[in-house]
């Protein structure tokens, strides 16, 4: 199973926490047996611990570190235009922007580590009920196609398109959670997280018309269609359960309090 990772990668020029999947399967081992089992044993015969101050600083240090990431791929990707957005692949070595590519996709898998936090600190509050499948499938998905991108493609790619879009949804989200933080009005406010939840399905379903105009009329690209097609069949999964649990919580009553932080 594993002589798949025997394969040379695609960049020689590996960072941290990619050249090989052990670290990997660690990190999300310990964190599924933690958030799933061995998290609800430790707290069984504990009080909630209250993270304010930290989740205040955790939830800032997010919005600056998507906000930033957003500002820095817009910049390039829109306003410098260095990818062709028909079809943007891989850059090969030696090209100008190589490094710039390599360490803004390297950045944005190792967010997708950090968002592994939202979980644990939901355990550690005993806020069991917002540890959903939808919230534990997204953030494990991430991160696994974060690594298998870069293991088996490399870094940039159409793939930069993702984390743009991600990251700006990402920002906005723990804005309204840090604000949350500090106003219990914006806290209890529904139409605060109707449409975050509402900007969250916008994201997969511009995702899938993405992949799926590069897929159909990019026919020169060289960008895999196996990994937009892995893009489309994943953003459809995410707009399935997303669409589920919007019309679960607000299509059946606007006074309906909302009990999941999704990711």
């Amino acid at each position: 199973m594993f002589g798949i990772f025997n394969i040379p990668p695609p960049d020689p020029n590996q960072l941290p926490l990619t050249n090989s999947p052990w670290p990997l399967i660690l990190i999300l081992t310990s964190y599924l047996l933690f958030v799933l089992k061995f998290g609800k044993i430790f707290m069984k015969h504990r009080e909630p611990y209250d993270l304010t101050k930290l989740l205040r600083v955790y939830n800032l240090g997010q919005v600056a570190y998507n906000g930033i990431f957003f500002g820095i791929t817009f910049y390039y990707l829109i306003c410098q235009r260095i990818c062709n957005l028909n079809c943007m692949e891989t850059f090969p070595f030696g090209h100008e922007h190589k490094n710039l590519e390599r360490y803004v996709h390297f950045a944005y898998f190792i967010n997708k580590i950090l968002d592994l936090l939202d979980t644990i600190f939901f355990v550690l509050r005993k806020s069991y009920k917002q540890i959903s499948f939808l919230h534990v499938y997204h953030h494990v998905m991430m991160v696994i196609g974060c690594y298998l991108v870069m293991r088996f493609y490399g870094t940039g790619g159409h793939f930069n398109a993702v984390g743009m879009i991600n990251s700006l949804v990402h920002t906005v989200m723990y804005f309204y959670y840090f604000l949350s933080a500090h106003y219990p009005n914006v806290k209890a406010n529904i139409w605060w997280k109707k449409y975050i939840t509402m900007t969250q399905l916008i994201q997969f379903v511009a995702l899938f018309l993405y992949a799926s105009y590069v897929l159909l009329f990019a026919k020169n690209c060289r960008f895999p269609s196996s990994l937009l097609l892995i893009q489309i069949v994943q953003a459809v999964i995410m707009m399935f359960m997303f669409g589920k649990f919007y019309v679960n919580t607000y299509g059946l009553t606007s006074k309906h309090q909302v009990r999941h932080k999704q990711g």
